[in-house]
């Protein structure tokens, strides 16, 4: 297994997950155009949120290092975690910001639109002394996500976790989640992401979210706006993945989404591990819930095939369902879904 083994009984966390925090308006409506929605159902969203909130539910220990503002929405997301379980005394209230908010759409099979609304977010406040207090070294998996790179202090903060965990042989796991709409352009978010590459174990993403991370001079690359993803990103995707292997990454898991998804080696080596065919409700939270399932069995010692396999069963569950962190299957839904459809 890739990456700086430690004892399981040395560490308190099994991972710890830090970024976005907010409150998801689900639509009600399921197939209505965004413009004649009628209600929204309301969970707690942002990818590293969901991630923790996955882990915990299949039965490890894990903490999340996020931001609220001092807001109910903040009351909100604190209170859910809590019920779930998550370690939530790290997150810092940020007195003048405001805890972010996104609206999603559904209209399945292909258009989900999502509208960010992260102005003056408290999550991007998050600096080095919320990270020098947070228990990086106590957990055996650090994960974190590229939008943590758009501002300041979040970035120099992520940065620096990054650091900390691999001084302290704690494993580093990049989720790219790429936003377009957070960032002045694709080049921007390349540059950030590669800086940050040295410090990382394995990354995770999207081949759109594998092209962006890659983008900058001189390539050229081309983003057009989905309704399914935030962004299509042509380029040469395994040109790519080796370019990011080349950073310092031992490997690159590439989200396929019902195809399962592939494992890139840095002895260019791969893997292709298939998913678990189902009719798919809305695919907002299936990444996530593929991290969650990941970071489960790679934690446990599994192999990346089994751990990978994991993912694609959490994935699979998540998309049948409505929201996401409060779609998030236990581990023993997990194994029920798969004894029918075939072993991890």
């Amino acid at each position: 297994m890739p990456g700086r083994k430690v004892k399981r009984n040395r560490r308190t966390y099994a991972t710890l997950h830090m970024g976005r925090s907010c409150i998801d308006l689900y639509s009600n409506d399921i197939g209505v155009p965004f413009e004649k929605i009628k209600s929204f159902s309301a969970y707690v969203g942002g990818s590293p949120a969901n991630m923790s909130v996955g882990v915990k539910r299949l039965g490890l220990p894990t903490v999340l290092l996020t931001a609220v503002g001092k807001d109910p929405v903040g009351d909100f997301v604190v209170a859910f975690l809590r019920e779930e379980g998550v370690e939530t005394k790290y997150i810092p209230v940020k007195e003048g910001h405001r805890t972010s908010c996104v609206l999603l759409g559904i209209e399945p099979p292909d258009k989900f639109p999502l509208v960010y609304y992260r102005d003056n977010c408290a999550d991007n406040e998050l600096n080095i002394d919320d990270v020098m207090e947070a228990p990086i070294s106590d957990s055996e998996v650090f994960e974190f996500a590229g939008t943590n790179l758009s501002k300041e202090p979040s970035r120099s903060a992520t940065i620096f976790a990054a650091e900390l965990a691999r001084k302290n042989g704690t494993n580093v796991i990049l989720d790219i989640d790429f936003r377009p709409d957070q960032w002045h352009g694709i080049r921007y978010f390349g540059t950030a992401i590669r800086s940050v590459l040295h410090t990382v174990d394995i990354v995770i993403g999207t081949e759109d979210e594998i092209n962006a991370a890659a983008a900058g001079e001189p390539d050229r690359v081309n983003v057009t706006h989905s309704q399914v993803t935030d962004a299509r990103v042509s380029g040469d995707t395994i040109k790519n993945i080796k370019k990011i292997l080349a950073l310092g990454p031992e490997v690159v898991v590439e989200k396929r989404g019902s195809k399962g998804c592939r494992i890139h080696r840095v002895d260019n080596s791969v893997t292709e591990v298939p998913g678990y065919p189902v009719e798919v409700r809305n695919i907002l939270g299936a990444g996530d819930a593929f991290g969650a399932g990941f970071l489960y069995g790679y934690v446990k010692g599994w192999n990346l095939y089994k751990s990978a396999r994991m993912g694609n069963a959490c994935g699979a569950i998540v998309v049948t369902r409505h929201g996401c962190s409060i779609s998030m299957p236990t581990f023993k839904e997990v194994m029920n879904f798969v004894s029918t459809r075939g072993d991890l």
